[in-house]
């Protein structure tokens, strides 16, 4: 079985038709044209090529949904619709020649997000999701993991950035060494929030936190894990993920334990 509704086969032409450019330029580090968008913030010629790709099919399959993109902004047209694109998630693996980076588009509508996709063009593994659906792995069902021992976990982090405050970064080492003394195999930060959600809707691990990350590194990942039998809520355990600047991802089974760390 696979997903194959309008929207999804929307994404998946979209991603594919822009993928061509990340495979190409691939592990061509000293060709990249590179430029410094902020602090520690890079963005290559192809993440703004690969943007472009994606506005223009997704513009041109629904012309009235409104668009947020990283590098251009708000796009605003219909209100009740909106497509939120991350063109490279993990731009400095990219750079270095790190085969883990990928795209990642939400559907929102009326400010839920419906469906998703994160496509890693390197590996040609493609996650989608739709709500009431389920989400899926190369049209394999995915399912989170069935892990209920914090201890037994693979827990997947990012950050604090270069561009963080001091109270950010400081906050985000002490959560790095609570969950760390919990847990009996080492935090993994893979760089790409976005595959860390989706790694945790495939069961491949089994939580991910993480503090100051943009709508778009999230938006596709909200739905692959609630559809894959996840949760996803903030430090506290609310919904106010976006408000908060806190999301905690993860399976049906540890998410109040990682909460209870968390808040200490």
């Amino acid at each position: 079985m696979k997903l194959s509704s309008a929207n999804i086969n929307v994404l998946v032409k979209a991603c594919r038709k822009a993928s061509k450019i990340l495979i190409r330029d691939f592990g061509e580090v000293e060709k990249l044209q590179v430029s410094l968008k902020g602090p520690g913030d890079f963005v290559t010629i192809a993440d703004k090529k690969v943007e472009k790709i994606l506005i223009d099919d997704l513009q041109k399959a629904r012309p009235n949904y409104s668009i947020l993109s990283e590098e251009i902004g708000l796009i605003k047209n219909d209100e009740e619709f909106k497509w939120i694109i991350d063109p490279i998630d993990g731009t400095a693996n990219f750079l270095h020649g790190i085969p883990h980076f990928g795209i990642s588009i939400g559907l929102e509508h009326n400010k839920e997000i419906i469906c998703g996709i994160i496509f890693d063009p390197i590996k040609d593994e493609m996650f989608t999701a739709e709500k009431g659906n389920g989400s899926y792995l190369n049209n394999q069902r995915m399912r989170v993991s069935a892990r209920s021992k914090l201890k037994d976990c693979i827990i997947f982090t990012g950050g604090p950035s270069f561009k963080s405050n001091s109270k950010d970064k400081e906050s985000s080492l002490n959560e790095y060494n609570k969950i760390s003394s919990k847990i009996m195999t080492p935090i993994r930060k893979m760089g790409s929030a976005a595959l860390d959600m989706a790694y945790v809707a495939a069961g491949r691990c089994d939580g991910f936190w993480q503090r100051n990350l943009n709508y778009w590194d999230i938006a596709a990942g909200i739905i692959l894990i609630k559809e894959a039998g996840g949760f996803v809520t903030d430090f506290k355990g609310d919904n106010k993920y976006l408000e908060n600047k806190t999301i905690l991802a993860t399976n049906s089974k540890i998410g109040d334990q990682m909460i209870e760390v968390l808040k200490c």
